[in-house]
């Protein structure tokens, strides 16, 4: 197990109650980290509000899905901070204590619960020092492999993987991605070793169209019919984590987007849709 870091100088008392011990969790389960490109925190939880998630909405706290920020407004921005440790924080006062952290003198956001991982400069190779195995399957155009840029995201990991089948235009991307995974964590190589699987989901981004039978461009409805999608698709990875001993899974997205609030479009921008995502972090057990 980590060493922790010591607690921020301020109150004790003013962290998380509820945040998991990371500590007692890393070295004894599998990790398992989805990023949900793109996906609106309104959206996945009118979702969760009409019953339509039926993998996922079992798996959220009473209520639905966390209001947190994002540490970044596109996607590379965000992995980069998710990466060293800053998934999105809470969307309240803090203080709030991070699960993973980096060594990084003068860090307030780390408690006796924090994994602070020593001597590296990012999380996979720090878990990857624990005995993990770092699994990636990648979605959007920053995991495809096809350009230095596109590779340096995969490159932390032990294998990637990313083929057309997991990008944004295929229809079954979800599908295909969760098959992929599966077969490797069942496979005799990764059976008996504890695995650290990361993967971005590509669904959610445009184009989403296609999840919405007649529609004839993105908007919100077409990106809560991914979200459906999405969720259909999971329930297979789920399994083989719980076959494995379970697993402790962080869902969350890594930024939102805008279909014409105020005026703007897309992401990479700081509106509201864009900055505010849904996040959630469960125990899969055996």
């Amino acid at each position: 197990m980590t060493e922790s870091s010591d607690a921020s100088a301020s109150d004790p008392a003013g962290f998380d109650r509820d945040a998991p011990d990371m500590r007692a969790i890393v070295g004894r389960r599998d990790l398992l980290l989805i990023t949900l490109d793109t996906l609106r925190y309104d959206a996945a939880q009118q979702c969760y509000e009409r019953g339509e998630l039926p993998v996922l909405g079992p798996l959220l706290p009473p209520g639905g899905w966390e209001r947190r920020h994002t540490p970044g407004s596109f996607t590379y921005a965000a992995h980069a901070a998710f990466f060293a440790g800053f998934l999105p924080t809470p969307a309240r006062p803090g203080p709030h204590p991070r699960l993973f952290a980096l060594e990084f003198e003068g860090s307030e956001t780390t408690d006796a619960r924090t994994c602070v991982l020593r001597g590296r400069a990012d999380i996979v190779s720090g878990l990857r020092d624990l005995g993990y195995h770092a699994v990636c399957l990648g979605g959007v155009g920053f995991f495809n492999q096809r350009n230095p840029l596109g590779s340096q995201f995969p490159g932390l990991f032990d294998e990637s993987h990313w083929n057309p089948g997991f990008g944004v235009t295929a229809p079954d991307s979800t599908e295909r991605q969760v098959a992929l995974a599966c077969e490797r964590l069942r496979s005799a190589e990764l059976r008996a070793r504890r695995c650290f699987t990361f993967i971005n989901v590509s669904a959610l981004h445009q184009p989403n169209r296609h999840y919405l039978p007649g529609a004839q461009r993105d908007g919100y409805d077409s990106h809560c019919a991914a979200l459906r999608y999405v969720d259909s698709a999971l329930a297979p990875l789920f399994a083989v984590l719980r076959e494995r001993g379970g697993a402790f899974a962080i869902v969350c997205s890594d930024h939102g987007t805008a279909y014409g609030e105020d005026g703007y479009h897309g992401h990479r921008l700081a509106h509201d849709t864009v900055m505010t995502v849904p996040y959630a972090h469960f125990l899969l057990d055996p």
